[in-house]
């Protein structure tokens, strides 16, 4: 399958996950998960709070697919996807969250993934994008997350997931060897 092809089938699960009668079940709900509706634990990550959210993850995906695009085929992208989407949905038990939706955790996570690439490949700009990932993810631990985001989104940014997701896609990189 192309890029293309991948993009546009991702994009339009996002555009399905916002139906108003589906969103709300799908949404990452801590009580609604301890409750039995495990499937949040996943498909929090593809809903977002409204189209602004939505269309932002969906310009930042469609931009780090194409950057790293070299590094990936459908089947071994929507795993990590997955992988990521999972890792970042049981991770925020750790943290003091109620309720997420949004794709940007795994956004990070496949940055982390794709410059860790980068770097193992020896393609030029790996460690720079690493180096902006780790200032950027600090920075947001340190400061919190981008105010006019929030009020785009509305909602406080989940650096939480931001940082779960960069720390799973760099750790994943770096355990997996890549394919030549």
């Amino acid at each position: 399958m192309s890029i293309r092809n991948y993009i546009i089938i991702a994009l339009i699960v996002g555009i399905i996950a916002q139906i108003p009668q589906l969103q709300p079940l799908l949404v990452w709900d801590r009580q609604a998960i301890l409750n039995g509706e495990v499937w949040r634990i996943l498909t929090g990550n593809i809903t977002h709070t409204n189209w602004i959210h939505l269309s932002m993850n969906a310009g930042a995906f469609i931009i780090i697919s194409f950057i790293f695009r070299a590094h990936f085929n459908a089947t071994r992208y929507s795993l990590l996807i997955i992988t990521i989407s999972l890792i970042i949905g049981l991770g925020l038990f750790a943290t003091h969250i109620g309720w997420y939706a949004g794709f940007s955790g795994v956004l990070h996570g496949l940055f982390g993934w794709g410059a860790i690439r980068d770097i193992q490949t020896k393609t030029k700009g790996g460690w720079l994008l690493l180096l902006g990932l780790i200032a950027k993810i600090s920075w947001e631990q340190c400061f919190g997350g981008s105010v006019s985001s929030a009020e785009l989104i509305g909602v406080q940014v989940a650096t939480q997931a931001h940082l779960i997701g960069a720390v799973s896609g760099v750790i994943i990189a770096l355990s997996i060897t890549p394919k030549k």
